[in-house]
């Protein structure tokens, strides 16, 4: 059985900014999220970390309360300007690293891990969605915002800096363990 502690003891070993635990009933799933996905996300249908191949939002609920806690954490990365997406967007590349082995590790010790990301899955140059299965279940990660979880709220709650500066790029992950 995985412990806060050990956690914690795995974490320490990566470039991790900020962290916490928070329980899952206190998070807070919105269908305005999954609206801003659908409406505002060039990736909505298009992969299977996206909506709609995540489920509705009261399945992705379902899945996450069925673990008691969530190690939410950061990483930040330094851009030149945070609005040049040019320069913003591969940046994450280092978090997704980081977010995988830590969720690997955890694995190895947990009954059952969830692990959710900072945007939609982009391992694969071309996804297969909705025609075939994902080619990388054991990598693919789905979007915190795609299970409608508002991360704001989140931060707030774990007392996590969701913006820092227009220097400073801050990417969420969080990790549903038992």
């Amino acid at each position: 059985m995985i412990t806060k502690e050990r956690i914690e003891e795995i974490a320490g070993k990566y470039p991790i900014c900020q962290y916490d635990f928070l329980k899952t009933k206190d998070l807070v799933f919105s269908e305005q999220v999954r609206y801003i996905c659908k409406t505002e996300c060039p990736r909505y249908g298009k992969s299977w970390s996206c909506p709609p191949a995540t489920g509705t939002v009261a399945q992705c609920k379902e899945r996450c309360l069925k673990f008691e806690h969530v190690f939410v954490f950061t990483t930040v990365a330094e851009v030149e300007d945070i609005a040049n997406m040019d320069h913003t967007l591969p940046t994450r590349q280092a978090h997704e690293e980081v977010m995988r082995s830590i969720c690997q590790e955890i694995s190895k010790e947990a009954q059952e891990v969830l692990g959710l990301s900072t945007d939609s899955c982009d391992f694969c140059k071309r996804c297969t969605y909705p025609d075939a299965p994902c080619r990388h279940p054991e990598i693919m990660k789905p979007c915190i915002e795609s299970y409608g979880i508002l991360v704001t709220d989140a931060a707030e709650k774990a007392q996590i800096d969701f913006f820092c500066d227009s220097q400073t790029v801050t990417w969420f992950s969080m990790i549903f363990f038992r």
